[in-house]
């Protein structure tokens, strides 16, 4: 089936990032387009004759909230809100990125709590088919009242303003609404406040940094493995009975990939003269099994959000109500985004702490692994690129969710920051990369001192990284060969990185 149908189904991860990668179209299920009908009716019938006041639908917004608007203007109310709450600053947000947040944008207000018309979701559907991505940028979420500067952005297009990508070139949104002959969309009462409060930005940099750590985690149990045999390391610590007197799954998880990928491993198996490893050698299991069990948790709460509606006021059309709430607060997702980005600058933290191992002349290597030491200096350097990246996650990884700025005139007095919360863990994960690069590149040219052979399915790792890192002799230069090493992870699936640690 060529589409994917948006009916209220619960969508996990896997599923929605299959859809995603796939390129399948979407369109509105019956059921959606009913749940949509009715809400969009039920809400016009209740403000029809204006006596109620209804938040952001027949009042200002925010602190304003006590400004009555007249039902001439309800509409240029919300034109009006999307227009002025555009004011992200920064980097523009990857098109990939923003392409998840129309996605995830239309699952949410299929669910028909929103009380938007359904050509509007259509419009959000046209745009994510068609390939055209509103220019969103990233600086401006609070993560309370949703990601509303963002989100702003990204509703732009549908009122013919702002700017978009289409097929790799930027365009004024209205030029090419002409080339599709679509004419803007004109928002009705409370359409503007549906696309604008939501956790879309934060909800899909969230999903993108999930699904980025889980193949890090892949990548680090192999090169940790890598290492493990580099340094002439012991098995003992990942024995079974070790793991089962300390039950935490993701410890469990961890020694059993590296019992599996050094099973029959010629140099782990070997008589040692040392009795134990140092503990960034013989704790993986607990450092990296932590990061998987908080991995699990975090995205354990993002599938939650990305099957909830986060807009406000919601329309309850079986119970007959327009209720005021806060769904839109990021606060799930900021301490979660906290949690990750301090979990994956302690994979940073810890590879580090090997590569720093491998290149002090210890364990039968040579001083910063070069044959001629003083002479060359080696791998000294790549150690304290790593360090600082390091140094760097250990300062992103303070947390975003302890800190709240008052903002509207005190009406929005806690927000989550859940943003920035994403944003910087997304900085940490690409800092890690680099310096499990670094890591792997040292744990190479450390094998070459090894006279015994490597497991097979080391072998079978490293066999690609070896072609563009052979062993280096006297000095080179380096940073193109760690370029070459994430540049090759970086275009490794994530299912091929998996087999190698599955029976």
């Amino acid at each position: 089936m060529n589409e994917y149908i948006v009916d209220n189904q619960y969508i996990d991860s896997r599923t929605l990032r299959k859809l995603f990668q796939s390129g399948r179209r979407v369109t509105l299920g019956e059921k959606a387009c009913e749940k949509i009908k009715a809400s969009y009716e039920f809400l016009q019938n209740e403000i029809k004759d204006n006596k109620k006041s209804v938040y952001g639908i027949n009042t200002g917004f925010g602190s304003l909230h006590k400004m009555k608007i007249r039902p001439e203007n309800m509409r240029l109310l919300q034109e009006n809100l999307v227009k002025s709450h555009a004011c992200g600053t920064g980097p523009e947000l990857d098109t990939e990125t923003v392409r998840l947040m129309l996605l995830l944008k239309i699952i949410t207000l299929a669910k028909g709590y929103s009380g938007v018309h359904c050509d509007t979701v259509r419009r959000l559907t046209d745009f994510y088919n068609e390939g055209i991505t509103p220019v969103v940028y990233e600086n401006g979420s609070l993560g309370a009242s949703g990601d509303l500067a963002p989100l702003a952005h990204l509703s732009l297009p549908l009122i013919g303003e702002g700017e978009v990508y289409y097929q790799g070139k930027k365009y004024a949104t209205r030029d090419l609404l002409d080339r599709f002959g679509w004419e803007p969309i004109e928002l009705h009462a409370k359409e503007g406040l549906a696309l604008l409060n939501g956790t879309q930005f934060m909800s899909a940099v969230g999903i993108m940094n999930i699904w980025e750590t889980e193949k890090l985690d892949l990548w680090a149990d192999l090169i940790a493995a890598t290492s493990l045999e580099a340094y002439d390391g012991r098995i003992e610590p990942f024995s079974e009975i070790v793991q089962q007197i300390r039950p935490h799954d993701g410890q469990a998880e961890t020694a059993r990939r590296i019992r599996l990928i050094l099973q029959d491993s010629g140099i782990i198996f070997s008589e040692k003269e040392h009795v134990q490893d140092p503990y960034s050698f013989r704790c993986v299991p607990q450092v990296h099994g932590s990061i998987k069990h908080h991995l699990k948790s975090v995205k354990e709460t993002f599938v939650v959000e990305i099957n909830s509606v986060t807009d406000n006021p919601v329309i309850d059309v079986e119970g007959r109500q327009i209720l005021s709430g806060g769904n839109f607060h990021g606060e799930p997702l900021a301490i979660g985004m906290d949690v990750l980005g301090i979990a994956v600058a302690e994979m940073s933290n810890i590879s580090e702490r090997r590569t720093y191992r491998m290149i002090s002349g210890n364990r039968g290597l040579p001083p910063y692994l070069t044959p001629n030491p003083g002479l060359n200096s080696g791998l000294m350097i790549p150690q304290y690129m790593a360090a600082s990246l390091v140094n760097r996650n250990k300062q992103l990884a303070t947390p975003n969710s302890v800190d709240s700025i008052e903002s509207s005139n005190g009406q929005e007095d806690h927000v989550s920051m859940g943003a920035n919360a994403a944003l910087k863990t997304r900085q940490i994960i690409a800092n890690t990369q680099y310096v499990l690069a670094v890591e792997l590149l040292t744990a190479l040219q450390a094998l070459h001192f090894r006279n015994k052979p490597s497991a097979q399915r080391v072998q079978n790792f490293t066999e690609a990284y070896r072609r563009v890192v052979p062993f280096m002799e006297t000095d080179e230069i380096l940073f193109r060969k760690i370029d070459a090493i994430v540049d090759i992870y970086r275009q490794t699936p994530t299912d091929e990185l998996l087999a190698l640690t599955e029976e």
